[in-house]
């Protein structure tokens, strides 16, 4: 039988789990890379997917009055409802 070719040295922020580890332990995993842990799921042995936080650039800064123009509101949005005057009187 061959043997299953080692991994070269990973950095420090990163960890190879088994992929049956990687569904039992789901979970953590996804925790641990928000905090930017990055993980190689393998199987046998050999590499077979990454689990990393998303790139910077993906995800969206919100900023101050982005929504501006895109959201309308009635001017009697906080005007009492009729029907429902009865139960504040």
């Amino acid at each position: 039988m061959k043997e299953a070719k080692k991994l070269p040295p990973l950095p420090e922020n990163v960890e190879t789990v088994g992929a049956f580890e990687a569904k039992t332990h789901l979970s953590r995993i996804l925790r641990e890379a928000q905090a930017g842990k990055r993980f190689i799921i393998t199987q046998r042995g050999k590499p077979v997917a990454e689990i990393h936080p998303p790139a910077q650039e993906l995800l969206p800064v919100p900023t101050r009055g982005d929504m501006k123009g895109k959201i309308w509101m009635s001017d009697d949005f906080c005007d009492p409802l009729p029907e429902l005057e009865k139960y504040f009187t």
